[in-house]
């Protein structure tokens, strides 16, 4: 069993959603979109090293490095455009 979990959506339903904003953007130009905006997904794991773990393994697939920022955060990160696919680990203690 793996030290982490990655608590993952219905991928089909979420890239149908996905077209569905961007048809409806589409046709409604006098609906404003942000300058910059990100989708994210949120990782657990009890400790400092499955968070890593858990980061890396959906850095590699995006092709990018994870980053640690200190106090038990790690995050990957790409920008497609303005938009960010951001990959985000925030320690048990700091979830509210």
């Amino acid at each position: 069993m793996s030290d982490y979990v990655i608590r993952s959506g219905d991928r089909a339903a979420f890239l149908a959603d996905l077209r569905e904003l961007i048809d409806f953007l589409t046709v409604n130009p006098a609906v404003v979109v942000p300058r910059h905006a990100s989708v994210a997904v949120l990782v657990d794991a009890s400790d400092s090293a499955g968070r890593r773990k858990q980061v890396a393994s959906v850095a590699t697939p995006l092709g990018v490095p994870t980053e640690d920022f200190g106090r038990g955060y790690f995050d990957a990160r790409r920008e497609f455009g303005p938009i960010a696919y951001v990959v985000v680990e925030i320690p048990p203690g700091e979830r509210q």
